[in-house]
């Protein structure tokens, strides 16, 4: 979305114009902004503050407070590792360093092909099943080291990478 297309400038328009009648739209619109393109970049943040009269300055807090928000885009495959207490006691850091290794990515990254971006959660309330990983909002119970691999193999295979 680099540069914003006409279609999409309309697209964005019309998502404001949906709240217009709306005490506080701010938080409405970006969420729709973010599920129709995946992210919402800052050229899309200036037109949101046009259209709203609220300032770049404070859409931008609220996009970079939120971590459900993002700047860039994300992979086809979000996976979020748990990095909340019951998940940190019980190895998430082993599991998120294991999706770095065999993604080649860190935390907050996604791959050059668009497939898979590693996202480092809080906590995402599931402690007893921990340490818990969720892809694309499907989650991943007692998710061991050594499942990893198994876990990235089948998301290729699904996902058309092999």
């Amino acid at each position: 979305m680099a540069r914003l297309s006409e279609t999409a400038v309309a697209k964005i328009n019309e998502i404001c114009d949906r709240y217009s009648d709306e005490r506080t739209p701010l938080m409405m619109i970006l969420s729709d902004i973010q599920k129709e393109y995946g992210y919402i970049p800052l050229e899309v943040q200036q037109i949101v503050s046009e259209r709203t009269g609220a300032s770049v300055a404070e859409i931008y807090g609220v996009v970079t407070f939120y971590s459900f928000f993002s700047l860039k885009p994300k992979g086809k495959y979000v996976v979020g590792c748990c990095l909340g207490t019951a998940c940190y006691v019980k190895g998430a850091q082993g599991v998120i360093d294991k999706f770095s290794e065999i993604l080649g990515i860190g935390p907050g990254e996604t791959t050059e092909d668009g497939m898979f971006t590693i996202d480092a959660l809080r906590c995402i309330g599931a402690c007893g099943i921990a340490p818990a990983v969720s892809i694309n909002g499907k989650v991943y119970p007692k998710v061991a080291v050594s499942s990893v691999p198994k876990i990235v193999e089948e998301l290729r295979k699904e996902g058309g990478a092999a």
